[in-house]
């Protein structure tokens, strides 16, 4: 039943309005004459505050406020891969096609999330019993009812909706075609079955188990994948300051991780950057499926000249959508651009309300807030039994690339993965500008075990090469007072090495076609073979050759192309560069030998 009331009070997004006692916090309400969607924030003896997610200038005090008791929810089925959505869920293409507002949306302007026409082919699963799922089969909350062929690239599982409290299906139409609010069943409390439902935006889906996270998201980017491994159900933030490259290195994960479904959202971003993914991802082959990325993408955008409240919901839709694909057992990787954004429209919808800033006039509750957003990532056994996962990396805008600052400092309590742009990287053209000194990475003991399985020299490389680049970042400080010449050859070798390092491994060109991606048995051969150049070099030089000779060793130019050189499906070509790099060292180590023995 609907509960009116009128607007008292207005300052920006946020509108007080009195007479709705009956209404509940978070309850969705059409706010004045256009009937602007909002939400109830805070509820003081049916004097409510909304925070409005639309555009509400020109509203007047005394306008009505309808609420209808009920959560701000996204409607989940078919539909929804290769859609892009405000943040809430609000078709954007679909909302343009109208013509009613040109290219910008109306205040109050609607449609349908998902598409209510179009008919889906529905094939009805098996039940707990291994018979088809027909009319008189037990059922459950989360049980898989069948499947819908969404994209080419997304197998859809319709499932019982989580709300459901029948147990058994007293009518069911089996496969068939249907729209997804066509009813395809009911239970024996009259509660009907459709291929959509809804869910609120800011409860968690209910899962059976919570499981430890132990194989990675295999990103294709070298930094990442051996130096800095990201789980699948893990957490991860991306801080840097302005130009370091945030959105383009979220940009290639998104394009060439191995989750099954990627939701992007563009959190108060430049539109020209979502314009940018548009453009791409269509374009963009899936190296595993060879088809266009866009069939496993769903994109929200919020970009900076959108109405602020929406911001703050967008993280919640996004993480929701993600939620409702892990229940079917994919794996889905949710991208956050940026939460320094969102976490500004926090602020100043604080400030509307008149509450007591903490650090930087941020809310005393913006830890909390991070919390509830990050903390629904994770690794699950859903409800129909499938394992499935949410991995989440945010970005993160210090002002200034100031680490310090609140937004990044309270991210780092509740992720475990920390790829930190550097500024001196970047203006090097150094892509990803991820630095390996203030990064860190959480989940290398959980994913040992996977690359062990697949090389197990990563865990003792990857160490190595690490105390490598920081034995070299000490050396640097001697060498910006003194100079190299003053450093004997065996150090003189380390800085050598981290070029190599740095320039054949940890920088990647993501327009070469064959730089762009890495598999993971490549990545090692190449780390392994700088490594190995490096060991060899040191005893050559400890036997008495000068560091000339070594680094003049055409091997060295070789190494540093593989990336480039040689395609994933030709690694096996790189052992001509092993064979190589062990002739021209034998060599020089045999001569040296020799003039020792003189």
């Amino acid at each position: 039943m609907a509960i009116e009331g009128k607007i008292t009070r207005i300052s920006g997004p946020v509108v007080f309005a009195e007479g709705l006692e009956g209404c509940g916090l978070y309850d969705v309400v059409d706010v004045g004459e256009k009937k602007l969607i909002g939400e109830i924030i805070r509820q003081n003896e049916g004097k409510a505050t909304i925070q409005v997610y639309e555009e509400d200038t020109g509203m007047h005090i005394g306008e009505k406020v309808v609420c209808y008791s009920r959560p701000l929810s996204l409607r989940l089925g078919p539909g929804l891969v290769g859609t892009i959505y405000d943040g809430i869920q609000r078709p954007l293409k679909s909302m343009y096609e109208d013509k009613k507002g040109g290219s910008f949306l109306l205040p109050g302007q609607r449609t349908e999330p998902l598409d209510m026409e179009k008919v889906w082919h529905f094939d009805a699963g098996k039940g707990v019993d291994g018979n088809v799922i027909a009319a008189g089969s037990s059922i459950a909350p989360g049980v898989a009812l069948g499947t819908v062929r969404e994209t080419p690239s997304i197998l859809h599982t319709i499932m019982v909706p989580p709300t459901i409290r029948g147990r058994v299906l007293s009518t069911f139409k089996g496969s068939g075609d249907y729209t997804i609010d066509d009813v395809i069943g009911t239970t024996e409390l009259d509660e009907e079955i459709k291929l959509s439902h809804y869910w609120p935006v800011r409860k968690p889906r209910p899962y059976t188990d919570k499981l430890s996270v132990s194989q990675p998201l295999v990103t294709g980017l070298r930094v990442i994948d051996v130096f800095f491994p990201l789980s699948k159900g893990g957490t991860a933030a991306i801080p840097g300051g302005f130009g370091t490259g945030k959105t383009m290195t979220q940009h290639a994960i998104a394009k060439w991780c191995d989750a099954d479904l990627i939701v992007y959202i563009g959190c108060g971003e430049r539109g020209n950057e979502m314009t940018d993914v548009l453009t791409e991802f269509p374009e963009i082959i899936d190296p595993r499926t060879g088809r266009s990325i866009m069939e496993r993408t769903i994109l929200i955008a919020n970009t900076s000249n959108m109405p602020v409240a929406a911001r703050e919901v967008s993280l919640y839709s996004g993480i929701t959508l993600a939620e409702y694909y892990r229940d079917m057992g994919m794996a889905v990787a949710i991208m956050a651009d940026s939460t320094s954004r969102w976490a500004e429209a926090l602020r100043e919808l604080s400030g509307r309300m008149e509450e007591m800033p903490a650090e930087e006039g941020f809310p005393a509750y913006l830890p909390t807030r991070l919390a509830s957003f990050y903390e629904r990532a994770g690794r699950i056994n859903s409800l129909c039994g499938r394992e499935g996962s949410v991995s989440v990396i945010g970005a993160v805008s210090p002002p200034g690339g100031d680490f310090s600052e609140p937004v990044t400092q309270h991210t780092k309590r509740f992720i475990r993965c920390f790829w930190a742009l550097d500024r001196d990287l970047a203006n090097a053209r150094h892509y990803p500008a991820i630095g390996w000194i203030d990064s860190y990475s959480e989940y290398a003991d959980e994913v040992k075990g996977w690359w062990e399985k697949h090389d197990s020299q990563w865990a003792t490389v990857r160490l190595e090469a690490l105390d490598l680049l920081k034995r070299e970042q000490r050396l640097q400080q001697i060498v910006r007072l003194i100079g190299p010449d003053a450093l004997p050859d065996s150090e003189r070798l380390i800085l050598k090495v981290a070029d190599m390092i740095k320039i054949g491994f940890l920088q990647q060109d993501q327009f070469d076609e064959i730089d762009a991606y890495c598999v993971s048995r490549k990545q090692i051969i190449i780390l392994v073979l700088i490594m190995n150049f490096y060991k060899a070099a040191l005893g050559v030089i400890k036997n008495g050759a000068p560091l000339v000779k070594v680094t003049s060793l055409p091997v060295c130019e070789e190494i540093v192309r593989i990336k480039s050189k040689y395609k994933n499906d030709e690694v096996d070509k790189i052992d001509q560069v092993k064979a190589n790099l062990e002739n021209q060292m034998g060599e020089l180590q045999r001569l040296y030998r020799k003039v020792g023995a003189v």
